[in-house]
Parts: C-alpha cells; sequence; structure tokens
C-alpha cells in the first residue's frame, strides 16, 4: 500500500468538475511550497505524461540579452546534478517509447513529456531534477545554441512568424513586448561577448530568481491509482524551491495612442495577400466565467449568411475571414485581430473592407448584446467539453498545467470551455475597444516591394509606414448600414440527441465488413462498440482515372472541388460550429469526401454535399477569384520547408504517375469555365464509389445513407452512371530500382539559404517481415542520427530519420537541412552508417531488447479518438491490402526479431559495401539572395570525394528518361480472401 506523506501537502482537491463521459479520475493538490498540481488517473492509457508550466518567459528577458528565457528551456534538458549526461532525460524516454519538449512564450514556458505507462516514475524523477538541480555546464552551451540558431534560420522564411515579430517590433520600445521573441546566435552568444556579458552568470541569475515553485504548475497523467500518483509527485518535486516570488505582470499596453491611427505595408516572403486589423483590449482574465470576447469572435468570425466574411466575398475583396480576441500576457497585453485573406482586388480596396468591418460592428452595437446569442455559444460549448474526445496525453497535461495558473483548482476542466455567467455590461465593453481610434491595419503584399523604405531589425522585414488621415477615421467613426450584414441565423446543426446505437448484447464484427458489393460500387461498415461516441465517421471515394489523367485535368478537379467547397461555405458553418466537420479532396484515384459528426445530423449533411457535387452552378466571379489563388498557391510552392521538397522528389522520382510542379503550372491558363463545365459531367458520368461508414450507426442506417448518395448521383434513377472497368481500379505501380544503384537529383531552391540532402535506402516491397526489420532498424538509428549529424559531425539545422512508404514499398530516409553543402552532408550520411554498422555489431542483447520494446509499445498504442482508427481501417481499404489487424500481426512476429536478423537486414539492405543496396539521393542546392536568411551557403572547399565513401553516383537529368528506363514492382496481394472491386455479382444493384 503506498504510503502518502500528508504533510507535504497544503490544499487537495478531489471534486474536479469533469465530463460526464470521461473515466478518468483526477484529484487537485497544492504542495506546502506553494506548487500546483493536477493529478490524472488513466488505468487504460496507453501513454503517461507530465507537464511544468512555468510562469516566466520572454517577456522577462533581461534588455541586454534577447532570448535568455529560451535559452534557459534549452539548457535545462542538458544535464542535471543527478543525471550529469547530457542525453540523459531525452534518451531515457527515447529507450522507453517517449519524447520530449518544451516552448518557450511571452509569459511562460511549458516544459511536457511522455512514455510507455510502466516508466513514468523513472521519467518523472529525471523530469523533476530539471528544476531542482541542473548543471548548466559550459559544454551545452554550444549545442543550445544551435538548437537556437535552427530555430531562428526555421522562422526567418515563415511568413507567419515574420508577421508576429514584426507586431512586436513595432510596440513601444520601452516595453518588453517590443522584445525579440526567438533570439538567434548573434543575440545570445555574439553580443554577449561583445557586451562583456558573461552568458552562464545570466543565465545562473535568471533561473535562480525565477524558477520558483510558487509559479510552477504540473500536470501528471499515469495509469497509477491517483494515491500512487499523489505519493510519486510528493517524493519528486516537493523539494523544488520556493523563493516566494510574483509572477510578472504588464499593467501597461504594449501599444499607446501613438502607435494608433496607421497602417503598415509590408513585403512577405511568400506571394501572400492579407489584411489585419488588430485592437487593444484590457485585461479580462477574472471574467472568465462569461468570457465576453467570445461573444465578439462568434460573430466576427461567422462565415453564414449575413456575415461579414460573405458581404467580403460577394464584393470580391476576400477569401476568408478569422477574428477573435488574443490574451497574449499577463495583465494589458491583449488584442482582438481580424484577419482577412485578400483577393487580387481586396489589396485595392483596403480602406473598403475596414468601412465594411465597422459598420458590421456598428450592426452590433445598434442590436445590443443577445442573451440567444450567448446561450448558443454555450451550448455549442457545453457539446464539445461533454461529449469531447481524449487530446493525446502530452496533449493534455500541457494544457491542464497551464490552465492551473488560470482557474479556480475545481473548474481548471471546464473553465477554458464552458462560460456560464451572462454579462452584457462586459460584452459593450468590449465594443468600446473595436473602433477606429484604437485600430492598427497591417497589409501585407509583395506589391508594397517598391515602397517598402524601411526594414524591421530581427527578421530583415521590408514595410512601409502611414498615418491614416482624419478624414478616414472620421468615416469609420460614423460609417452607417450595410444591407448585406445582419446577426446569424439559430444554429440548426446543435445535436440533441446522443444515444448510443450498441447495446451489451450487441454482436459486433471486430473490422469493418462489406455489406453491398456490386460493379458500381463497395461499402465497408463497422459499428463502433470501442469508444461510445455519439459520432459517426465516413469516407467516400469517387473513383474516376480522369481526375489524374493529364495536368489539365489535375487543375479541373481541383477547381471543382474548391468551388463546391466555397459554394458551401455559409451552409456549413454553423454544422461545423455544430461538431460536424466535412472534407473535400483530390487523389489520383479519384474525389474523397470526409464527413465526420453527430449521427442524428450527418445524414442531413450528407445530402446536401452529394446534391451540391451533382448540381453545381459556377460563379464566374468565385471561378476568377479562386483560380487566381489556386495558381499563386502553386507558384509559393518553391518557399515550402525543404525537407517537404525532398519527400515530394523521393515521390515524384520512384511512383509511375506524378505531374510536376513546373508541369502544372504550364498548363494553367488553361482553366476556363468552358473547360470545367465540359468537365464535370465526364466526370460524375464514369464512377466506382468505394466507402466506409464507422461510428454509432447500425447496418440498415448505412445502407440507407449510400442510397442517399445514389439517389443524388443519379437524380432519383433518371441518369445513368457507367460503370468502371475492374483493370481501371488497379493503383499505380512502383519503380523498382535495380540492385546496386545510387542515384542522384540535383535541384535548386531560390528562397532558402539552406541546402537540403535527402538519402532513400530502398528496401523493396512490403511485407510483415520486412515492415518490422526496416520499423525496428529505424528505431534504432534514429536514437542516434540526430546526435551524431548535430554535434559529433556539425551539420546545425534540421534532422530527420524514418521510414518512408509507399503503397507497396518501402526504405529508410534520412534527410539533413543545412548550412553545408549536400555533397558533404552525403558524405557524413555514409559515414554515419558506417558507425552504425560497428554499433549494431557490438549491441548488447539487453540494448537491443530496449529497442524492441520501444516499438512493441508503439504498436501496443490504441487509437485514443475514434476519427484515428476510421483513418488506419480507411488506409488498408484504400491501399487494398485489407490487414485491420495489422499491429498485432506485426507485434507477434516482432517478439521473434534477433539481433542478427537486424544487422543482416542492415548489411543487406543499408550499408554501402552490399553489392545489391538500392539508393537514391536528392540534393537542394540554396540559390536564394536576400531576405531568407543571414548565412550565405557555399560549397565546402574540402569536400570529400563521392567516391571515397560510397558508389559514384549516376546523375539523373531527365526525370522521365529517368522513370521510362525502370522496371516495376508488381502490386502486393490482399490480405484475406476479398474479391476484386467492380466485378459483377448475382447481389449487385445496377444503377440506371
Amino acid at each position: 500500500m503506498t504510503t502518502i506523506n500528508k504533510n507535504s501537502v497544503k490544499a487537495r482537491y478531489d471534486s474536479i468538475k469533469k465530463s460526464p463521459i470521461d473515466v478518468r479520475l483526477y484529484r487537485g493538490l497544492i504542495l506546502n511550497n506553494e506548487l500546483k498540481v493536477l493529478l490524472i488517473s488513466d488505468p487504460k492509457t496507453d501513454k503517461s505524461a507530465a507537464a511544468m508550466n512555468v510562469q516566466i518567459g520572454h517577456l522577462s528577458d533581461p534588455d541586454e540579452l534577447p532570448g535568455l528565457a529560451q535559452f534557459c528551456e534549452h539548457m535545462l534538458f542538458l544535464g542535471t546534478a543527478k543525471y550529469p549526461d547530457l542525453d540523459e532525460y531525452r534518451s531515457y524516454l527515447s529507450q522507453h517509447g517517449g519524447i520530449a519538449n518544451a516552448n518557450t512564450c511571452l509569459d511562460y514556458t511549458n516544459y511536457y513529456f511522455d512514455i510507455s505507462p510502466e516508466y513514468l516514475e523513472g521519467a518523472l524523477d529525471r523530469f523533476s531534477q530539471l528544476f531542482l538541480s541542473p548543471l548548466f555546464t559550459e559544454s551545452a552551451t554550444e549545442l543550445a545554441m544551435k538548437n537556437i540558431d535552427s530555430k531562428y534560420e526555421k522562422n526567418i522564411t515563415n511568413d507567419a512568424w515574420r508577421a508576429f515579430q514584426f507586431h512586436m517590433s513595432s510596440a513601444n520600445p520601452n516595453h518588453p513586448y517590443s522584445k525579440f521573441d526567438t533570439s538567434n546566435r548573434d543575440a545570445s552568444d555574439v553580443t554577449p561577448e561583445k557586451k562583456e556579458i558573461t552568458l552562464r552568470e545570466k543565465l545562473l541569475k535568471f533561473y535562480n530568481t525565477w524558477y520558483s515553485s510558487n509559479i510552477m504548475a504540473l500536470s501528471v497523467l499515469g495509469k497509477e491509482n491517483l494515491d500512487d500518483l499523489e505519493a510519486m509527485v510528493i517524493k519528486m518535486f516537493s523539494e523544488i524551491k520556493n523563493k516566494n516570488v510574483a509572477a510578472p505582470e504588464w499593467p501597461e499596453h504594449p501599444f499607446n495612442n501613438d502607435h494608433f491611427g496607421h497602417e503598415w505595408f509590408i513585403v512577405p516572403i511568400n506571394d501572400i495577400r492579407t489584411l489585419k486589423m488588430i485592437f487593444p483590449l484590457p485585461d479580462l482574465r477574472k471574467y472568465y466565467r462569461s468570457n465576453p470576447g467570445m461573444y465578439m469572435t462568434y460573430l466576427l468570425a461567422h462565415e453564414g449568411n449575413g456575415s461579414l466574411l460573405s458581404a467580403l466575398k460577394k464584393a470580391g475583396w476576400g477569401n476568408s475571414l478569422d477574428a477573435g480576441s488574443q490574451k497574449h500576457a499577463r495583465g494589458n497585453c491583449n488584442f482582438f485581430n481580424i484577419t482577412v485573406d485578400l483577393t487580387e482586388d481586396g489589396i485595392h480596396h483596403v480602406d473598403d473592407i475596414v468601412t465594411l468591418t465597422f459598420q458590421y460592428i456598428n450592426m452590433l452595437r445598434s442590436e445590443g448584446p443577445l442573451e440567444w446569442i450567448f446561450e448558443e455559444c454555450k451550448q455549442l460549448s457545453n457539446m464539445k467539453f461533454y461529449f469531447t474526445i481524449k487530446s493525446s496525453p502530452e496533449s493534455y497535461v500541457s494544457s491542464t498545467a497551464y490552465a492551473l495558473h488560470e482557474y479556480p483548482m475545481e473548474e481548471v476542466l471546464i473553465a477554458p470551455c464552458v462560460p456560464t455567467e451572462w454579462r452584457p455590461d462586459l460584452i459593450d465593453n468590449v465594443m468600446e475597444y473595436l473602433v477606429p481610434e484604437k485600430i492598427r491595419i497591417h497589409v501585407m503584399s509583395k506589391e508594397f516591394v517598391d515602397i517598402a523604405t524601411e526594414t524591421e531589425l530581427r527578421y530583415q522585414i521590408k514595410f512601409s509606414k502611414i498615418k491614416i488621415s482624419d478624414e478616414i477615421i472620421k468615416k469609420w467613426t460614423a460609417p452607417g448600414f450595410n444591407s448585406d450584414l445582419k446577426l446569424p441565423d439559430k444554429n440548426e446543426f446543435i445535436s440533441t440527441n446522443f444515444d448510443i446505437k450498441v447495446n451489451e448484447n450487441s454482436k459486433i464484427d471486430k473490422y469493418p465488413v462489406i455489406i453491398e458489393d456490386n460493379e458500381l460500387m463497395r461499402v465497408w461498415f463497422k459499428q463502433d462498440d470501442e469508444f461510445r461516441v455519439s459520432k459517426i465517421n465516413s469516407f467516400l471515394n469517387f473513383i474516376n482515372p480522369l481526375m489524374y489523367m493529364d495536368p489539365i485535368s489535375c487543375h479541373l478537379s481541383a477547381m471543382y472541388i474548391q468551388l463546391i467547397e466555397d459554394s458551401l461555405t455559409e451552409y456549413m458553418y454553423n454544422a461545423n460550429l455544430a461538431g460536424m466537420g466535412w472534407n473535400f479532396m483530390a487523389s489520383k484515384h479519384g474525389v474523397i469526401l470526409v464527413i465526420e459528426g453527430y449521427h442524428d445530423k450527418y445524414q442531413i449533411l450528407l445530402r446536401k454535399i452529394i446534391h451540391r457535387m451533382v448540381n453545381l452552378i459556377i460563379d464566374k466571379q468565385r471561378f476568377d477569384i479562386l483560380k487566381e489563388n489556386y495558381i499563386r498557391n502553386l507558384k509559393n510552392c518553391e518557399a515550402k520547408k525543404l525537407y517537404e521538397h525532398v519527400i515530394h522528389y523521393f515521390s515524384l522520382l520512384l511512383t509511375e504517375k506524378n505531374w510536376t510542379n513546373d508541369e502544372l503550372l504550364d498548363v494553367s491558363d488553361y482553366i476556363t469555365i468552358e473547360r470545367l463545365e465540359e468537365f464535370i459531367p465526364r466526370l460524375l458520368n464514369k464512377m466506382y464509389i468505394e466507402c466506409l461508414l464507422h461510428g454509432n450507426l447500425t447496418k440498415s442506417e448505412a445502407l440507407e445513407a449510400v442510397k442517399i448518395v445514389e439517389s443524388e448521383l443519379t437524380h432519383a434513377g433518371k441518369r445513368r452512371i457507367i460503370p468502371l472497368l475492374p483493370q481501371q481500379l488497379m493503383l499505380h505501380r512502383e519503380i523498382k530500382l535495380e540492385d546496386g544503384c545510387h542515384y542522384l537529383y540535383v535541384t535548386e531552391n531560390k528562397v532558402s539559404e539552406s541546402s537540403c540532402t535527402g538519402v532513400f535506402y530502398h528496401c523493396g516491397l512490403q511485407s510483415t517481415e520486412s515492415t518490422i526489420h526496416l520499423e525496428l532498424l529505424g528505431e534504432i538509428i534514429g536514437m542516434s542520427c540526430s546526435d551524431t549529424l548535430c554535434k559529433i559531425e556539425e551539420l546545425s539545422g534540421i534532422v530527420f530519420s524514418g521510414v518512408h512508404k509507399g503503397a507497396d514499398t518501402h526504405g529508410l530516409t534520412i534527410i539533413v537541412q543545412s548550412d553545408r553543402h549536400p555533397q558533404y552532408v552525403e558524405n557524413r550520411i555514409e559515414a554515419f552508417m558506417d558507425k552504425m554498422l560497428g554499433d549494431l555489431t557490438n549491441m548488447s542483447e539487453e540494448e537491443f531488447y530496449i529497442y524492441k520494446s520501444f516499438l512493441a509499445a508503439k504498436k501496443l498504442e490504441k487509437p485514443t479518438i475514434m476519427y484515428t482508427l476510421t483513418a488506419a481501417f480507411w488506409n488498408e481499404i484504400t491501399n487494398q491490402k485489407y490487414n485491420f489487424d495489422r499491429a498485432n500481426i506485426e507485434l507477434s512476429y516482432l517478439m521473434t526479431i534477433t539481433k542478427e536478423q537486424i544487422l543482416s537486414f542492415f548489411k543487406e539492405m543499408i550499408h554501402r559495401n552490399s553489392p545489391i543496396r538500392r539508393k537514391l539521393a536528392i540534393h537542394i542546392v540554396p540559390k536564394a539572395n536576400d531576405g531568407a536568411g543571414l548565412k550565405k551557403t557555399n560549397v565546402d572547399e574540402n569536400v570529400e570525394p563521392v567516391n571515397q565513401i560510397s558508389s559514384l553516383p549516376t546523375l539523373i537529368t531527365d526525370i522521365i528518361a529517368f522513370k521510362s528506363s525502370q522496371s516495376m514492382y508488381p502490386s502486393l496481394k490482399p490480405f484475406g480472401n476479398f474479391p476484386l472491386k467492380g466485378q459483377r455479382s448475382k447481389l449487385q444493384r445496377i444503377i440506371v
């Protein structure tokens, strides 16, 4: 029996309000050192987790040392007095199926981890030492610097980060809000040296001042009972020092009257166009039970009929809109933001859009706060809270650790979600801040490059600034009304029936079964008996080879999907608010419709979407706007993250059919309304439908839903659908590289100043045996890949290693984004593989068992939400494998594997000495001139010749010629005895 030291607990809370379907047990504690604690007992959890939230962040950085809070975050991970090894904490978690991370925000820092449940105690012990006895050694400084610099380099091409940094930089320079939020090597390393500041001394002072138990909050989730969790926490965390510091607050707003009434014209990296209206808000934390900002967010962000977005679309000025109140830091660091994604015409109507916004606010002001709208918000919030699905353990502890600081212990779960008090006076108070006198306007577009005469210091953002004239302010102050703007209708999608269809006497199939199968349609069905929530998930694949036949067809398919989504925005918005989600997306084989939500509204939504698919009326104005936006996004592809480019090229080179971005752009002029109107009937007249329905419904209800699809597609039997031939339902095949090959494809990137190197070791067709060999090898390599390439090889940047799977094939991938030339990086990857050969050869059986246990724990993890399981079933169906029990089958084989088998697999498939190894490398060489980074990347003077460490590569200069010279793998046979799709059967129903 666990013994609890009662004297270590100042207060205990056992009546924490929770959702009625939440089976976890909760207990709140306040320890004698004032540490707030939430204990969460979940005996069925597949992962345990913990998070510590410390109420200190960027805004508390010393003026002379920006980024110190983040530097402290990184240094905490690198050795403690009890566990001095730099990698001990992360290594322990990695070896037992866990991860660790942290994030430093403006007024807090959050540390969290997850781990296999049986190792929680060991992880908590190591975690607690971060807050008891970190070493902050000089030797760890360089590693922390590299991590910080890497994050800075990653963010510098991200327009969202740049916009946020610009917002902070333009604040009152005497306010801490104006500080650099992420820092870099210059700010954290070079600058202190210039100023004769001892970095370690500043770090120790910062930590010793602020890392105090009374401004910390801990959340722990484990399979243990509450008493055992409490005993662990008391033992490990009660000795954290209470320095009796007060969590910093900032009563003065970052912006004063001198900072309002201006427009900033900002040049982005990507070709984007956005308008952001920013208003200050007061400190509203104590009003969390009424949440007045939520009321205004609900209305200004609404997308239904009569909304601000609806009027913007009608005028042809906006594509999407986001609005909401934001708390950036404790005190008066709060904002209300309205952000509009502008059309090509909208960038020339910024003042008109702001006028329209103030007309909407004027309408709300004249109507006054309405209790029925608050009650609808409350009802939606209640439904979301009471019928919420589990989030991942690490996400849950992170959010609850933060909430411990913000709300009373008994309300820590419900208070962030559900308002309870109707306070119209507070809503009026919020509206008083949404006035022209307090507006800041940020407009972002590449069109401003010629007028941008100023440069922001940290990210080198080009911009210009003008004061808004008194005449315009006066116009916005009395904007009048607009007949297109009105309050939303009441939400008819809010569910009222939450009955669960399955009962104790129900006989439920463990995996999806086919309940309808003919030459036009195959229907898979799985009634939920595991999650017992009143929801349905469905995937419907409308298969037609026409969609990916050529680049023009790809464009027309994409436009068809976007126009359907756009035309349903107003109707679907209330459904989305009420927990009904949908997604429409193109694939190489057709168009996939995903619908998820409460069962009592499912058929209404399904019928509406299918009806619109068949009866789409194309609006020319929306077509032109969406086309321009679509082509612009294609052109922005070069600014994607470099590792995404590498993965794209692997797929491009190794699949039978894949159109390049250039091929798509070359025919973009062929996107016309006339072609689309001719294309849509061809798409709908010939198809095969495969669908999966999973959740809180019966077999008869599933078939009823399918009949809705059939009826709408055929206009209730008045139109004939031509079936596809079974041959047209075959999946695309994949390239088979010849034994002993080493191919290299080199491309350039004009945006990033970093290079990127990808290496793919092709391991052939998937099977239970090869999959487990590869995945286990991936776990072993993954433990040391990043450390070796970043620390020992000093390839500062981003390192990724893992298993890359196609439809039928798979292999090992290593991707490195660095400031070194790809040729050099590839050589160092090969040197790492030489090291791995030695590590595998000398690995003890005990260490090998740890890796097996780690992978086994992953295989044993059960989905925490029903959608994850639905998606896993759907993946088996669309890949035509049907191995629904894959995890258990692979787990059984995993238990039989020996170290010798993995060593043999590595020697045969990965190591350079193998005569049959198949290797494909991608080199992305940077060609950026400015704006994307501070470092110039040049070819290393002493690059090792490739043939010193690996075979001389065959350069791929023509992708088509390369693919046509290769043979193809056969498609894998399905698991189980399932018939081919599209064949006639005696039970078929011909749709005519």
